[in-house]
């Protein structure tokens, strides 16, 4: 859905509802099935105020708790562990590398499995009873110094560093869906489907929404942690959601979007509920999910800053296959589930553009069009892309290659 936080700079944008027959079926909201959901989740059953009683301790406040977190050998999936130093860190570099098993995060083999981590960025934590503990954002590296194959980060980092005189602010839309532990979207029945989709999207009512408590304890989160948090809603289909982090100059909304992952993972955890980032996670005539990437530069933020904008488009769509390849974790084999030319996608196998056409590949938002200024909002992305990936891509065709 489009990324309302721009609103902020193109004051014309207007909001915009996916039209559709509103149903007259709706989520089965019945005693039988409420009483199924979760009922095998281990986590639903352990009880949190007992860890309360322990975060009330109180211990020396020079120690902090460090959350080391990083990207694993699937390029979509987060690892993290802790340790304790003896001081505040003020800036990324205030904390030291570390080491972890490569082995056992698919990026290693076991005779030599020592890989580095190297800290980029730093978040408070809120699952952290200190007032002083963090998030220690890191990418990764081989034994040899080489980045891991996971590690996209460096790749982003050279191209921004090329380009950041244009100063390219980025903003991206994650879409998410919510799932039982047997893999059903939560809240649908438990044989057959929900009502058509209609009437869920930025909906409210039992009948309509599922699992509001954690996407707004993950907004509280994320704002808590400093995440540039934009927003939130519920989505087209029912048990998913979407956020907005951004608009950030360069790196930051990327690392934005590792460590917000990881916060609604964790915060899911908690409730016993599952969080998927697949971009098709129910077959058929249900939307799938993406993680629409909006771009603007200096000239495009401009008075007639348009110009700028179809230039970068045009030189996007001469490219289309590179980025379908870098948009998600598979070379664009998950979006091949989803850029399937309807359910508001375009197709995967041709570029396409438009004014608040969000059937398009790029859209240039109304807002933007009436104004002759702003940015452009690439739909292309997978739910589950590598934002570094995503960001690369986009500066190495818009800006870095002439």
């Amino acid at each position: 859905m489009s990324f309302r936080v721009f609103g902020l700079l193109i004051r014309q944008e207007l909001a915009g509802v996916a039209s559709g027959k509103a149903s007259t079926r709706m989520i089965s909201t019945s005693s039988v099935r409420s009483a199924r959901i979760l009922k095998d989740s281990p986590n639903a059953y352990l009880s949190k105020t007992l860890l309360e009683r322990y975060q009330k301790l109180k211990y020396d406040p020079k120690y902090v708790q460090a959350t080391y977190l990083w990207i694993d050998g699937t390029g979509e999936n987060v690892r993290l562990k802790d340790r304790v130093l003896d001081y505040v860190p003020q800036k990324p570099e205030d904390c030291p590398s570390w080491q972890y098993d490569g082995s056992s995060t698919y990026q290693a083999l076991g005779g030599n499995s020592d890989m580095k981590l190297v800290p980029r960025a730093l978040y408070k934590d809120p699952f952290k009873p200190g007032d002083n503990d963090v998030i220690v954002l890191c990418d990764t590296y081989q034994p040899d110094g080489k980045p891991t194959e996971s590690n996209k980060r460096y790749l982003m980092q050279e191209a921004y560093d090329k380009t950041k005189c244009l100063e390219p602010w980025f903003g991206i839309e994650q879409e998410y869906t919510f799932l039982d532990i047997d893999g059903r979207p939560l809240g649908w029945p438990t044989a057959g489907f929900p009502g058509p989709q209609g009437p869920y999207y930025c909906a409210t009512g039992a009948q309509n929404v599922v699992g509001r408590d954690i996407a707004e304890a993950h907004a509280l989160a994320c704002l808590y942690a400093g995440i540039d948090f934009a927003g939130t809603n519920a989505e087209v289909m029912p048990a998913q959601w979407e956020y907005q982090v951004g608009p950030n100059l360069g790196m930051k909304c990327a690392d934005d979007i590792w460590v917000s992952r990881y916060i609604l993972w964790r915060i899911a955890e908690d409730y016993g509920v599952v969080v998927t980032f697949d971009p098709k996670p129910m077959p058929g005539n249900w939307n799938g999910a993406g993680g629409h990437c909006n771009f603007s530069t200096k000239p495009m933020r401009a008075d007639n800053g348009i110009e700028a904008i179809k230039a970068a488009i045009e030189k996007l769509s001469k490219q289309h296959a590179k980025h379908i390849k870098a948009y998600d974790p598979r070379g664009g084999k998950d979006n091949e589930r989803r850029l399937v030319g309807r359910l508001e996608t375009s197709s995967i196998d041709k570029f396409s553009w438009g004014v608040a056409d969000r059937s398009s590949s790029v859209r240039i938002p109304r807002g933007v069009a009436d104004a002759n200024k702003g940015y452009l909002e690439d739909r292309r992305p997978s739910s589950n892309c590598d934002p570094y990936s995503v960001c690369h891509a986009i500066l190495d065709t818009c800006l870095v290659q002439e």
